[in-house]
């Protein structure tokens, strides 16, 4: 376990210099850091519940409290935080959908990827992360990645549809402070184009404009305003308490919707182990079984009790990045202070009356970006689509997972993100096989056979 010593005097970071995971500032400078994280991770962390129907106060409790065992399991050493991760929203909407609404299906789906994801850390423990690239190489992570990016466009559609204008000045909000402004401030463009949404629907309920916010069972459209703080006022609802937890609900049919999750969350905790490293400039290769281990963990508890399911968080990466301040102390600063804001079901209430304009905005650009992620693990890896090979894999796996296919196996259903996902794997590893043992589809295709040639 690190113990924390002091970096120089502690009150600053000379030029060229960083303060590593087993290093602190003094700790007014420490706590301010980890309240910061908390602000880079809140929009997405809160964005999640807010789109899957969960409570948002017990999501960001199993957050913290995930982020504060995945520092203990990786033995203080890896500095991250866990929050809600986005591969879970599509699985969720169809877990739910799929059976009335019934979240305690959705669960048990989260806490049976969390569990597969926690025994693939402890065989990464003991025998290495090399089989997992072999299993998984660049073409087929990209590829899994941006069909769960983009299998959420729907999504994104039908929260846009009911408030038009709310969802694009939220869009237009994220997209110009992206631009407009440097540092944190351009780092936080997705939570401030949250509350420039949030402002806007404010003002058109004061203006009297209705927006859809229902449905009749005859298919008429039920008219109202966007905000509705009846939670926030309630005197039932109190400062403080325990958010709400919610139990799992056994249904083996779900699996085939969670389980391919799991190869996200691997590359996306290996990717975070790598960008550690660089930044750092220490190997954290050893700690990926670990990492893994804790990340299943995390997700098992957050399925037992009613959050979604983590992931370590490439906004807390940026903020590392921006100070050079690695300290896992900055991190027990950051769960703390996620833990202590989750008992306050005032807070949760509020932000439980983000309008679903709001959160179509939002999710437009954040679905988008998490399917161009894809593609830049296809750029950073080098990936060659001139080989069949990997063009074949991306191509029909896209397709499969942007388009929903479905398979029922007796009361199973494997539809898109599981249907893409295994379908990556599988047909990579067996056009490869097949290929090196007739000796085609290695090579770049020829020009002459190109398409269009």
């Amino acid at each position: 376990m690190a113990i924390w010593k002091l970096h120089g005097d502690g009150r600053r970071i000379a030029a060229g210099e960083v303060v590593k995971p087993d290093e602190r500032l003094i700790w007014p400078f420490t706590i301010g850091m980890g309240m910061q994280h908390v602000v880079a991770m809140f929009g997405a962390t809160f964005l999640v519940p807010l789109l899957t129907g969960f409570p948002p106060a017990t999501t960001l409790f199993f957050s913290a409290i995930g982020t504060m065992l995945f520092l203990l399991i990786t033995g203080n050493r890896l500095p991250s935080y866990l929050g809600s991760s986005f591969a879970f929203i599509a699985p969720i909407a169809a877990a739910t959908a799929s059976d009335g609404g019934n979240m305690g299906t959705a669960l048990f789906g989260v806490l049976a990827a969390g569990i597969l994801l926690a025994a693939v850390g402890a065989l990464v423990h003991f025998v290495g992360p090399g089989w997992i690239e072999k299993m998984m190489p660049p073409v087929v992570t990209g590829a899994i990645v941006m069909l769960i990016g983009f299998n959420l466009a729907p999504s994104a559609w039908n929260n846009v549809s009911s408030a038009k204008t709310t969802a694009f000045i939220t869009i237009a909000a994220v997209l110009l402070v992206t631009v407009l402004f440097k540092g944190m401030i351009g780092r936080l463009s997705i939570l401030i184009g949250v509350v420039v949404g949030y402002i806007a629907a404010a003002i058109q309920d004061a203006a009297g404009v209705l927006v859809q916010v229902g449905t009749n069972a005859d298919g008429s459209a039920i008219m109202g305003k966007q905000l509705d703080f009846s939670l926030v006022t309630s005197p039932e609802t109190p400062w403080i308490g325990f958010p709400t937890f919610m139990s799992p609900q056994v249904d083996w049919t779900v699996l085939g919707l969670f389980l391919p999750v799991v190869l996200v969350l691997m590359a996306e905790n290996i990717g975070h182990i790598k960008s550690v490293s660089l930044m750092t400039g220490k190997d954290y290769n050893a700690t990926t079984g670990r990492a893994l281990l804790a990340d299943g963990v995390a997700t098992v508890l957050a399925g037992f009790g009613g959050g979604s399911g983590t992931t370590t968080y490439a906004e807390n990466i940026g903020v590392m990045a921006a100070t050079k301040i690695y300290s896992t102390a900055v991190y027990w600063v950051a769960g703390g202070t996620a833990l202590v804001l989750s008992m306050c079901p005032k807070f949760g209430a509020l932000i439980a009356t983000i309008p679903v304009g709001v959160l179509g905005g939002a999710g437009t650009v954040l679905y988008g970006m998490i399917g161009l992620l894809g593609a830049r693990i296809w750029v950073e890896n080098k990936v060659d689509f001139g080989t069949p090979v990997n063009l074949m894999t991306a191509a029909v796996a896209l397709i499969m997972g942007i388009a929903n296919y479905t398979v029922m196996f007796g009361k199973a259903s494997f539809s898109g993100i599981a249907m893409g996902a295994i379908g990556a794997i599988v047909i990579y590893q067996v056009m490869r096989v097949i290929a090196k043992w007739r000796g085609t589809g290695l090579e770049p295709a020829s020009p002459a056979s190109a398409p269009g040639a």
